[in-house]
């Protein structure tokens, strides 16, 4: 222990892969407790008149946006000394929901499905409270990048094996299964993290203290940015939106547009976009001005924008496959997504020196964000039930990415407004003093 503790102190690429690995292991167990039920298709079970898959992942998406909205606080607000404790007891909270959603016979288990949701969308600030604020930020951040864009089509994969191997284990019951295999794993990882050092003196002159915030805090944050953020949120809304209905529906999709789809292509896929995506994060820490990397930034998250509506056009004149469709779509949702996460608000801080931190921005988006993603759900399922999930993934990546460059335009707009007038503020200051 002495001698790992005095590696990450003293060796910074061993502190770089130590994060990266610690980071990726965590959240891709996350995943094990949260994404499997939805590779099950739960054939010709109802409730309500609702398909039960869309009742399950409608169970699950409350518990997580409403564990966004309670990490809103809990983030925002936590201390180094209880990351760990909480982590673990949130786990361990889901995957007891997930035995009694096995135990529990349909059509009353999806209840623990949304049991299982109230933890997990907590889990992301905490892993993350473990990286931001550091000189490297993004590059620490490709672990946890790289289990956000692979994870869930590697458990695709990884379910449909382990269902080949135990074919007696029913739907029900596999989710609790995957996360059984996983929680070892799980808590490894978890240490990993909790033997991270704390920011060093030199992080937090290059990218301002990170410190738990007070209500005060959190309304001078939006005196002060409100417009801006607001954009950002609701972009992030119809981002957040579309990504999960590809995630969640990725299977009955598939076998709308290539019906003689492989299990492996989840993992091809994603594991591609990943490349893709974290070629261009870790690119963005030798951007040493947090200003220049704040608009780079934007700019990345307006191409990942553009190229999903590009391959949809494509797709849909049949200039390109099924594959390239998947591929490019996902890439551009990631090149949006994962910089918003990752960097956008982490350069944001640093930049205009906010008291703040990365989780309290993250959540304030997340938790509209998988409001967004019930409420399309609910939309398909009552106002869209004749189109297939192919067409509608097709029409709101047109209607997401034209509503969503405005708003980019307009949050850019209103922080270059906010650089102006502090760059205008330092001067005078500065002038103040010198004829002082």
């Amino acid at each position: 222990m002495g001698l790992i503790k005095k590696l990450l102190v003293n060796s910074k690429s061993f502190f770089v892969v130590w994060c990266m690995v610690a980071a990726f292991g965590t959240y891709f167990c996350m995943y094990a407790f949260r994404k499997p039920f939805n590779a099950g298709i739960y054939e010709g079970l109802t409730l309500w008149g609702i398909h039960y898959k869309i009742v399950l992942i409608i169970a699950q998406v409350l518990g997580y946006m409403i564990s966004k909205f309670i990490g809103i606080k809990v983030i925002s607000e936590l201390k180094s000394a209880s990351r760990s404790k909480l982590i673990i007891g949130l786990i361990l909270f889901a995957e007891i929901a997930l035995l009694f959603f096995g135990w529990v016979p349909h059509p009353y288990n999806f209840v623990f499905l949304f049991m299982n949701g109230l933890p997990l969308g907590m889990i992301w600030g905490i892993v993350f409270s473990y990286l931001e604020g550091r000189k490297f930020t993004e590059i620490l951040a490709i672990g946890l990048s790289i289990s956000l864009i692979v994870s869930s089509g590697m458990l695709k994969t990884i379910y449909f094996d382990v269902h080949e191997w135990f074919p007696e284990v029913s739907e029900f019951w596999m989710p609790f299964l995957m996360g059984l295999l996983f929680l070892p794993l799980f808590l490894v990882f978890v240490w990993m993290l909790s033997v991270i050092p704390a920011p060093s003196q030199e992080d937090i002159i290059a990218r301002a203290p990170r410190l738990p915030m007070t209500n005060t805090d959190k309304k001078n944050v939006f005196r002060k940015y409100g417009w801006g953020l607001l954009c950002f949120i609701i972009l992030y809304t119809f981002l957040a939106t579309l990504r999960d209905f590809r995630d969640n529906f990725t299977v009955e999709i598939w076998s709308e547009i290539d019906p003689g789809w492989d299990k492996n292509v989840f993992t091809q896929t994603e594991a591609i976009t990943s490349v893709i995506v974290l070629a261009v994060i870790g690119s963005l820490s030798l951007i040493k001005s947090n200003f220049r990397g704040f608009w780079v930034v934007n700019g990345i998250i307006g191409i990942g924008f553009l190229i999903t509506a590009l391959a949809t056009f494509l797709f849909q004149r049949h200039i390109i496959s099924p594959f390239w469709w998947m591929l490019l779509l996902g890439t551009g949702l990631f090149l949006a997504y994962m910089p918003m996460q990752i960097a956008l608000f982490e350069r944001l801080i640093a930049h205009f020196r906010i008291k703040a931190n990365a989780g309290f921005f993250v959540y304030m988006c997340d938790s509209i964000g998988y409001l967004g993603s019930v409420l399309l759900l609910l939309y398909k399922e009552f106002f869209m039930e004749k189109l297939s999930w192919s067409l509608v993934l097709m029409k709101f990546t047109y209607l997401q990415a034209a509503i969503s460059l405005v708003l980019l335009a307009g949050a850019c707009i209103f922080f270059y407004r906010s650089a102006v007038q502090k760059k205008k503020a330092v001067i005078s200051a500065q002038v103040a003093l010198s004829e002082a």
